[in-house]
C-alpha cells in the first residue's frame, strides 16, 4: 500500500516537473501555483549550425531562407529520400524534423518541396509522418481512393512547374475504405449520394480486372495497388508530366503504405506500374507482390 503511493507521488512529481510546478506548491491550502515558462536557450532550437550562427548575428529571413540545403537535387535523391525516411519511421527510429522559429519564419518566402505525393484522405496516413519529413518538404494533395481527377492533376501540374519538384508519387494504403467500397456491387454502391457514387465510379474501372481472390485482405491489398497502378498511369498521359518526364526533370513512381507494420512498398519500374489487361494478365505479374 505504502509503495503504491509513493510511486503514484513519484509520477506526480516528474509529470509536475514538465508543466514547471511543484508538489510544494500546489499543496499550499488548495492554491495552485502558475507555470513557470522556461525559453530554452537559441541553439536548442536549430539543428542546423549554420542558421544557428546565422540567427546569432541577426540575418534576415532571406539569408536564412538560402543557407538551407535542399533535401534532393533529383528523382533519384528524391525517392532515397523518401524510402530513407520511411525506413526511419517504420524502424522506431523517427526524427519528427522540425524547423526552427526562423527557419519556419523564412518559409514565408517560398516554398521547395522536393515530391509531389497524391495520397488518400484517410486519417490513418498521414504523409509527413510516415515519411518523417519536415514542413516545406512534401506538396501533397488528397482525395478519398487517391485518384486523379481535375483537382489532382491541376495540383501534380502546378507543382512539377511550378516548385519544381522532382519526384511524383501516387500513394495506395492498406484498408482504404474508398478501394473497398469500389469492390461493391453496383446495386450498393447506387445508396450512396451522388458524389459519393462519382467518387467510386472513378476507382471502379481500376479494380474490375483484379483476380478471384478468396482472402479479403489480400484481395483488397491487390485491388488497391491495381489503382495505384492506374493512377500512376492517367498521370503519365499528361502532357506537361511527359515533357518533364523526357526531359529527366522528375519520375512518377506507385507506393503502398501499410497501415499495420508502417512500412512503405514502392512500384517503380515499368513492369511494376503495368496495368492488367485482364485477371489472368493480373495473376501473372503479381510475384514481386510476395
Amino acid at each position: 500500500m505504502n509503495e503504491n503511493k509513493i510511486n503514484r507521488r513519484d509520477v506526480c512529481k516528474t509529470l509536475l516537473a514538465f508543466g514547471g510546478l511543484t508538489l510544494g506548491g500546489l499543496s499550499a491550502k488548495g492554491q495552485t501555483t502558475a507555470p513557470t515558462p522556461t525559453s530554452p536557450s537559441l541553439d536548442t532550437n536549430l539543428q542546423d549550425p549554420k542558421i544557428a550562427d546565422a540567427v546569432k548575428r541577426g540575418a534576415t529571413m532571406e539569408e536564412i531562407a538560402k543557407l538551407r540545403d535542399p533535401i534532393a537535387r533529383s528523382p533519384q535523391e528524391a525517392l532515397r529520400a523518401l524510402k530513407t525516411g520511411n525506413a526511419r519511421f517504420f524502424s522506431g527510429q523517427a526524427r519528427r524534423p522540425e524547423l526552427s522559429a526562423a527557419e519556419r519564419r523564412a518559409q514565408i518566402l517560398g516554398q521547395t518541396p522536393f515530391a509531389v505525393i497524391l495520397a488518400c484522405s484517410d486519417s490513418r496516413v498521414p504523409t509527413e509522418i510516415v515519411f518523417d519529413q519536415s514542413l516545406g518538404s512534401l506538396f501533397i494533395t488528397r482525395v478519398a481512393g487517391n485518384v486523379v481527377e481535375m483537382g489532382t492533376t491541376g495540383s501534380i501540374e502546378y507543382a512539377v512547374e511550378h516548385l519544381k519538384t522532382y519526384l511524383v508519387v501516387v500513394l495506395g494504403h492498406e484498408g482504404c475504405g474508398a478501394i473497398k467500397a469500389a469492390l461493391l456491387p453496383a446495386e450498393e454502391r447506387a445508396r450512396e449520394t451522388p458524389s459519393i457514387q462519382a467518387l467510386l465510379n472513378s476507382i471502379v474501372p481500376s479494380v474490375s480486372k483484379i483476380p478471384k481472390i478468396r482472402d479479403e485482405k489480400a484481395k483488397l491489398r491487390e485491388a488497391v495497388v491495381a489503382n495505384v497502378r492506374q493512377q500512376v498511369a492517367n498521370i503519365k498521359k499528361e502532357p506537361a508530366i511527359q515533357r518533364a518526364i523526357a526531359s529527366n526533370k522528375i519520375n512518377v513512381v506507385g507506393a503502398f503504405y501499410e497501415i499495420t507494420s508502417g512500412a512503405v512498398d514502392f512500384f517503380e519500374t515499368d513492369e511494376e506500374l503495368r496495368v492488367a489487361q485482364n485477371a489472368y494478365d493480373s495473376c501473372n505479374w503479381r510475384e514481386h507482390l510476395a
